[in-house]
């Protein structure tokens, strides 16, 4: 499935493509040290050659194709810097339409409102292009930021889910948020 460009006042919001590779690259790696628990901080881009680019891409699209997760890159429009990522997962088809958005704004930029501006935009996308009902977010309780970030947003909280992610070592709970398009204009 071929997606179109989102347009923000300031942002491109698109699938990757393999011509991304030197703006993708230069925005990881220039990523400060982690910030929070919640911040990878800088990351080993060892790894990360053009090959190795090409097939993240390929996966990304094949991903899409199934309508398995639709992953975003995030753009200045007029410098072409790579700020960040959004993804939304298909939970459920059919008489559900449900999905999860995730969302990375590189360490760096942060504080400078493009996190909300390219939520807002994908929200309205989820909703118009993709056929989405209702999207969650999943969010650590003790991540601040991020559930102020969704309630600006027009997110409902909906229950703490216990034990229900694995990560940093643990079983780890989980705040939901809900976004429902037929109650929230985006």
């Amino acid at each position: 499935m071929q997606l179109p460009k989102i347009f923000t006042n300031r942002l491109v919001i698109r699938p990757l493509k393999t011509t991304d590779y030197e703006e993708w690259f230069t925005g990881y790696s220039k990523r400060q040290k982690s910030q929070n628990i919640f911040d990878e901080g800088l990351l080993d881009m060892s790894i990360c050659n053009q090959e190795w680019f090409n097939n993240l891409v390929k996966k990304h699209d094949k991903l899409r194709e199934n309508d398995n997760i639709y992953i975003f890159a995030i753009f200045d429009q007029k410098s072409g810097q790579h700020i960040g990522m959004i993804d939304i997962a298909t939970l459920a088809r059919g008489n559900m339409d449900w999905g999860e958005i995730g969302y990375l704004i590189h360490n760096n930029l942060w504080r400078q409102g493009y996190a909300f501006e390219a939520l807002q935009a994908t929200l309205k996308f989820a909703s118009e292009h993709l056929k989405f009902h209702r999207i969650e977010a999943h969010v650590s309780p003790e991540n601040t930021p991020s559930k102020n970030l969704l309630a600006k947003l027009g997110f409902t909280f909906e229950v703490t889910r216990k034990n229900f992610m694995f990560e940093f070592g643990k079983w780890s709970d989980k705040d939901i948020y809900f976004y429902n398009f037929k109650n929230t204009n985006p």
